[in-house]
């Protein structure tokens, strides 16, 4: 594990987590719609990569309420929020995402549906991450991804003004990530398609992975 990364993130939201989720539902958008897109199966197993406080977790076990829930976060102090909130509806672990191994964590080779919300862009090595993250999608299951995009349609200024605001949160848009998302997709087969978010604000990505 990253530990210079983990107490990083530590202490970041030490202080935030009573009003993490009331501030990011303004800006973190897609997050709902990724959620009402999941539809797992019947017993299914979802993960959430970097599941901070529990958030989309707690939102995934009302829509489904049959789902196997399980998630995973580099900082103990969001663990410690989400397992409040969750009262063991989910598996929950310390791990870091870019060296996830889905059977040494929870004793799974896969899971029919894993997904990144707004998370690769505060993870350093965030290809490593994703590449783990395709690593974990059971076959004919279905990874998805929703995060900054590129802000495209942004003008410049308005561009380096989010930008330089989300840096002070240790944020950092990849831009490349659509590529690397349609990389992966491609070297394993999966079936992809991606969507903008008000002009490139942010980016959904999803891929199904072959039976």
């Amino acid at each position: 594990m990253n530990a210079a990364h983990a107490s990083l993130m530590d202490g970041v939201y030490r202080w935030q987590t009573p009003i993490y989720d009331l501030t990011r539902k303004y800006y973190l958008l897609g997050r709902d719609r990724l959620i009402a897109e999941l539809a797992p199966p019947a017993d299914g197993g979802v993960l959430e990569v970097g599941c901070g406080t529990g958030r989309n977790l707690a939102a995934i076990a009302r829509h489904y309420k049959d789902a196997r829930l399980y998630g995973f976060d580099i900082s103990q102090v969001m663990l410690d929020t989400a397992a409040a909130k969750l009262n063991r509806r989910a598996a929950l672990a310390q791990a870091d995402a870019a060296m996830f191994d889905a059977q040494a964590v929870f004793g799974r080779h896969g899971f029919e549906r894993v997904f990144c919300a707004y998370t690769l862009s505060m993870i350093p090595d965030w290809r490593a991450a994703l590449t783990r993250a395709f690593d974990a999608v059971a076959p004919g299951g279905r990874i998805a991804v929703v995060d900054f995009g590129t802000m495209r349609c942004w003008p410049g200024p308005a561009k380096t003004a989010l930008r330089a605001w989300l840096a002070a949160f240790h944020v950092a848009p990849r831009d490349d990530l659509l590529e690397f998302f349609a990389s992966l997709s491609a070297e394993r087969g999966f079936h992809a398609r991606t969507r903008d978010i008000l002009g490139g604000y942010a980016i959904y990505a999803a891929a199904h992975a072959p039976v």
